[in-house]
């Protein structure tokens, strides 16, 4: 006969142990910057401060400005304005990178001393499991048997309840271990992040200081005596301000329309979804690109999901998964009066399946589950996945779910990410990401500067 009596006791320890607790063993990484005592945080709030007073009254200068727009002197003063503000902007930034880069190195030595102690833990435990695996195995029989006396015996029995509460105790430590290391880690990434977009800010007040060193060094060339020279200048502007307007913007499965028009949606999207513009119309450029890429097709076998080429003619399979998006799909088309076997859907890539609708490559049964709120928010009976203002106004709710209304550079990284890998974001949306940032860069410059006039 077994000591069963400790087997239960046993079997949830090894349960726990197995499923709950592994050592992180890859190398952390180490910051340069030293940790920051109280002084040295007091100070740098004192200077972020006194910062975002300068910011502040630059500001006021710039809005004091507006009035002498499309004049000589109010636009030098207006873009020295932008300068001064930029230039303490990234003051203020930096001061924030150094005071993340002190808290990163503090956490990451946090985890690697929690990291530390589970191992130690781990190694206490494993010793803890061997004596109790040589007491499992002593019949009472045999403990009996092999004691002097019935004191012997009694402290014999003592001894292995002294290992059961010793196991249950590092059980409870190790959980404990765990646990802290995971909330170390979560404030980790969180202040990886924050760091990530100051030094992302950073990089663009810097881009914005030299377009307007560059405007204003060009002004300056300009005498009062040469008015005729800053109406050029006017007008130049205001025909690279008609160029931007006009550039036919394209749209995936759809006619492209105006990029005045366009931005006028996007912004209008906005609004209720705290989604910045630039971004929304990054997104459909994303998207109109891979079009290219990926073609479009037809359905043509509703069972199945299988359809064609729909310039080739050619058979494709799985341009729709059946149980999933095709009844919603013929529900959608059929309410608004399309030929489902004459509508373009995107095509299959690699791996997966096709049947993406419109600019914003939503599949039927996700446009289904954003009709209600895109109905309410456009006003609308029923919402058309294939209409340039319905669509974009679909990219910038979904884009505000997957968390791009906090409008900060990593956010948007992940959002971007996400919408086109779903979770499979960091392993396969990264490289998709990057480029519809890029573009919302570009198109943040058009707007900007569609702003001045």
């Amino acid at each position: 006969m077994k000591f069963g009596l400790y087997t239960g006791v046993l079997v949830f320890g090894l349960a726990l142990g197995a499923g709950g607790f592994h050592v992180f063993l890859t190398p952390t990484p180490i910051a340069q910057a030293q940790a920051l005592s109280a002084e040295q945080r007091a100070r740098l709030q004192a200077e972020y401060d006194q910062l975002q007073k300068e910011i502040a009254e630059w500001q006021k200068v710039l809005d004091e400005t507006r009035a002498k727009k499309n004049t000589l002197q109010g636009d030098v003063t207006a873009l020295d304005a932008q300068i001064k503000k930029a230039q303490a902007e990234i003051s203020q930034r930096n001061l924030t990178i150094g005071r993340l880069a002190g808290e990163i190195n503090e956490k990451q030595k946090n985890i690697a001393t929690l990291e530390e102690r589970l191992q130690s833990g781990l190694d206490s435990l494993a010793k803890l499991m061997r004596e109790k695996y040589q007491t499992e195995e002593i019949s009472v029989t045999a403990l009996v048997l092999s004691s002097q006396n019935l004191s012997e015996m009694f402290a014999n029995v003592d001894a292995i309840d002294a290992i059961n509460r010793d196991l249950q105790t590092r059980f409870d430590e190790l959980r404990g271990v765990k646990q802290a290391t995971e909330k170390e880690k979560q404030a980790l990434t969180v202040q990886q992040n924050q760091q990530r977009d100051a030094k992302y800010e950073v990089e663009v007040k810097k881009k914005q200081i030299d377009t307007s060193k560059q405007e204003k060094t060009k002004l300056l060339s300009i005498t009062k005596q040469e008015e005729s020279s800053y109406q050029k200048v006017l007008a130049d502007r205001q025909r690279r301000a008609d160029t931007i307007r006009s550039a036919l913007f394209e749209l995936r499965d759809a006619e492209g329309i105006p990029f005045a028009s366009a931005l006028a949606y996007a912004q209008e999207a906005s609004k209720p979804t705290g989604v910045r513009a630039a971004f929304i119309l990054a997104i459909l450029r994303q998207e109109s690109n891979l079009g290219v890429n990926v073609g479009q097709c037809l359905l043509t076998t509703p069972g199945t999901g299988a359809g064609k080429g729909k310039n080739t003619g050619t058979p494709i399979s799985k341009v729709m998964k059946p149980d999933r998006d095709v009844e919603p799909f013929l529900d959608i088309t059929g309410r608004l009066g399309r030929n489902p076997y004459n509508t373009p859907v995107s095509c299959p890539q690699s791996i997966g399946y096709g049947g993406a609708m419109g600019p914003s490559q939503f599949i039927a049964s996700t446009w289904i589950l954003y009709e209600k709120r895109l109905a309410a928010v456009l006003g609308v009976t029923t919402p058309d996945p294939w209409v340039a203002k319905h669509a974009i106004m679909a990219t910038a709710l979904f884009l505000s779910d997957l968390g791009a209304d906090k409008g900060t550079y990593s956010a948007e990284r992940e959002a971007a990410a996400r919408y086109y890998a779903g979770g499979n974001w960091q392993k396969n949306g990264l490289g998709y990401a990057a480029s519809v940032l890029a573009f919302a860069e570009k198109y943040q410059e058009d707007i900007d500067f569609l702003n001045t006039l």
